[in-house]
């Protein structure tokens, strides 16, 4: 048996390509994605604590098995049976390595072994499910097989609360092996493998008998019996007969379900009393209460006030809000020459754009305010309602601007009470798939009418004596920022 090592033998003997066009994630959590917006037909769970930590990963199950034994079809019945809304079913097929152009001309005369552990690109895979498993968004390759490369447009994948990988060498690299919770051995026997083989590539593919035959003999089981088989002693249940075993897929979501059970969270109620007599933090800054602000206050508290005479007013104080959030942005020294030819030492924004993004719907009456002070500037937007079962903010819409992660952003929503919904939002913005969207949120605003939080900066306008005591965190590099409103 060869070893189970990622540096395996080289490439000694071919397989002839598949014929399938692409090869991506087969099964995808409840949700609809544009070029610009992603919808979730399911709202999406909070995937962290009140201290705004990664309080649960998601639980990796690993199905292994020889071609055609049948781990699709054992992962969709386990899907099927779990019957909870974010799971991802994500294939080894998605990452096969990019080919060079020897290699090409290998495949093209059916000489190159797609069934080889080096046919793989198990780095990108182990980041991939690593990122997966912390619950943050990832990009998948989409390898075309008529090309033998990936296309230009990678899928994006969002967290999941069950990912189940599946592939014939899913258990073939210990990177890989320490990232999963449960490992499932498909066993099914080669004559049945054989026939669904055949009846695959005639049907499908267009071969003749004799060709599949040579195939299957030549490269598919000599694979099948030095690399995958061999793994069988690394799983932890061993499904036989595949997906009309159902015993066994009934056992194996009994202990998916009880995991999940113990990692349920209950975020909302944990905001609303945790460090309730904690002092202020000194990231978060009040508007200062001027005669012209507090009288500002006065005009939109009073239950007299008319319709027109509140929206005018809560506008002017949006844009005092906005224009002080621009404050906390970093700037620089910077010399300009004056019509007089003098010059001027000002200051300059230090940084490559500013972005808004609202809440919605309240945060949305913060936008004409940040586009009145900030030229062109993009604007995202973020749609987390509560779930009237469960009590707990989720995720529905997502609207936001390519390259955010280079941008600084100014988070905005107008009405707060545990904040459960703005953490959200700034978990859903530090999950992006860049590291240095984590540095931007570090030194950003989140401003909000009647209050704001934010990672390091936090800004809000109001009495600072009618603040209440809530605690809000949110954990960046291995740290609680933590604000008050």
């Amino acid at each position: 048996h060869g070893s189970l090592d990622r540096l395996l033998t080289s490439v000694s003997s071919g397989l002839s390509p598949r014929k399938r066009t692409t090869s991506q994630c087969k099964s995808e959590p409840p949700l609809l994605r544009t070029s610009k917006r992603t919808i979730y037909t399911a709202g999406r769970p909070p995937w962290y604590n009140e201290h705004g930590t990664q309080s649960k990963e998601a639980f990796v199950i690993g199905l292994c098995g020889g071609s055609a034994s049948g781990k699709t079809t054992v992962a969709r019945k386990i899907i099927e049976a779990l019957d909870v809304p974010w799971v991802v079913l994500l294939s080894m097929d998605s990452f096969y390595k990019v080919l060079t152009h020897e290699q090409q001309v290998t495949a093209a005369s059916n000489d190159y072994n797609f069934d080889h552990p080096d046919a793989f690109d198990f780095g990108l895979l182990a980041h991939t499910l690593r990122k997966l498993k912390l619950g943050k968004s990832v990009k998948i390759p989409v390898y075309d097989f008529t090309t033998h490369g990936r296309q230009k447009d990678w899928k994006t994948v969002y967290g999941a609360s069950v990912i189940i990988f599946e592939g014939i060498m899913a258990f073939a690299d210990k990177e890989l092996l320490q990232l999963l919770d449960m490992k499932i051995f498909v066993e099914t026997d080669s004559d049945i493998r054989l026939v669904r083989r055949l009846q695959r590539d005639i049907t499908e593919r267009g071969r003749d008998i004799d060709g599949v035959i040579k195939q299957y003999n030549k490269f598919v089981k000599p694979a099948f019996e030095q690399y995958i088989e061999p793994t069988m002693r690394l799983a932890d249940i061993v499904v036989p007969r595949g997906g009309g075993n159902m015993v066994a897929i009934d056992l194996i979501v009994q202990h998916v379900h009880s995991q999940l059970e113990e990692r349920e969270l209950s975020v909302r109620a944990a905001l609303a009393s945790a460090h309730q007599a904690q002092p202020l933090p000194q990231t978060l800054s009040v508007l200062e209460s001027t005669p012209q602000v507090r009288g500002m206050h006065t005009i939109i508290r009073n239950k007299e006030t008319s319709r027109d005479e509140f929206i005018f007013y809560s506008k002017r104080l949006m844009r005092l809000l906005i224009e002080r959030a621009l404050s906390f942005l970093p700037s620089e020294s910077h010399i300009v020459q004056t019509p007089q030819g003098e010059d001027y030492e000002g200051r300059t924004f230090h940084g490559k754009r500013i972005t808004g993004v609202s809440i919605l719907r309240a945060g949305e009456t913060m936008e004409p305010a940040l586009r009145a002070v900030c030229k062109d500037v993009r604007i995202g937007k973020i749609l987390i309602q509560t779930n009237q079962d469960t009590g707990e903010p989720e995720l529905h819409y997502l609207r936001l601007p390519k390259d955010i992660g280079e941008d600084h952003v100014i988070l905005m929503d107008c009405t707060v009470s545990t904040g459960a919904a703005a953490m959200m939002a700034v978990r859903v913005l530090l999950v992006g798939d860049s590291d240095g969207l984590h540095r931007v949120l570090m030194d950003c605003t989140v401003s909000t009418g009647a209050a704001a939080m934010m990672a390091v900066r936090v800004l809000l306008v109001g009495d600072s004596d009618g603040l209440h005591r809530v605690y809000w965190g949110c954990w960046h590099d291995g740290h609680t920022y933590e604000s008050y409103w």
